[in-house]
């Protein structure tokens, strides 16, 4: 135990964590192999059919940010343009954001959290 183990404590769980622990964790959705449970989510959700229209809408409503697959429905781009319509209006109406963050990723936001759209130009010195 180090000296500033022994003033602040140490946190054993998650200095102990292995990576085979940790990375193992992606298929089992209700284990966090660093913490305990959280107040938020980051949420991955594909986006199929209407009915993950309204599980994105829950996900948000429960301040919970959704990452969004659009892969299965970009071959109809119909489909996609209306639930990218359906889900801009979700959004502002929640008063979260959106943004598409990849060619097969859409960021949604929960209320009151905003997303930054283009990177701060950097200043030469």
């Amino acid at each position: 135990m180090g000296i500033l183990d022994s003033l602040f404590g140490s946190n054993t769980k998650a200095t102990n964590a292995s990576f085979d622990d940790v990375m193992n964790s992606m298929d089992d959705q209700d284990v966090d192999a660093l913490h305990g449970p959280a107040d938020y989510y980051v949420k991955p959700i594909s986006l199929q059919t209407d009915a993950d229209l309204t599980i994105v809408d829950s996900e948000l409503k429960a301040g919970n940010v959704v990452l969004l697959n659009i892969a299965p429905i970009s071959r109809n781009p119909t489909k996609l343009k209306d639930s990218i319509s359906s889900l801009t209006t979700m959004a502002k109406s929640l008063d979260g954001d959106i943004a598409r963050i990849s060619e097969d990723k859409v960021l949604l936001t929960p209320k009151r959290m905003k997303i930054v759209k283009s990177a701060p130009k950097a200043t030469r010195g």
